[in-house]
């Protein structure tokens, strides 16, 4: 059973990414809709993969991508980032983030980007 962190501040996004992979019935999902809420949901619930939206209030994706790896620097973390954050996602990959993905999002690119790195 691989365990996904979904860290988005929109529930439906965090519904959309979940609504994905859930068809791969090998997971179980923990949610976060804040960038402090990942750091410690992450913390407890040490899953296998996060995906992880850029933009949210209290804390960016950017600053709880950092706090994870300097936790876990073996963390597997997908940024989630709207069109236009380049420079963010470019920070992101230079901080720890293995890929990214921008919304909206196809589905096969999620499923690819998750499976790729499942299989790391």
């Amino acid at each position: 059973m691989k365990k996904v962190l979904i860290v988005d501040d929109a529930a439906f996004m965090r519904l959309a990414i979940k609504t994905i992979l859930c068809k791969n019935e090998d997971m179980e999902f923990v949610e976060a809709a804040t960038g402090v809420e990942a750091v410690e949901k992450y913390k407890e619930s040490k899953p296998d993969i996060v995906t992880m939206d850029i933009t949210m209030p209290d804390m960016t994706g950017l600053e709880a991508l950092k706090k994870i790896m300097q936790m876990d620097s073996k963390a597997k973390i997908i940024m989630v980032s709207a069109m236009g954050q380049e420079n963010m996602v470019r920070e992101a990959i230079l901080n720890g983030a293995k890929t990214f993905i921008v919304k909206p999002f196809k589905e096969e690119l999620v499923v690819n980007a998750v499976n790729k790195l499942l299989t790391a």
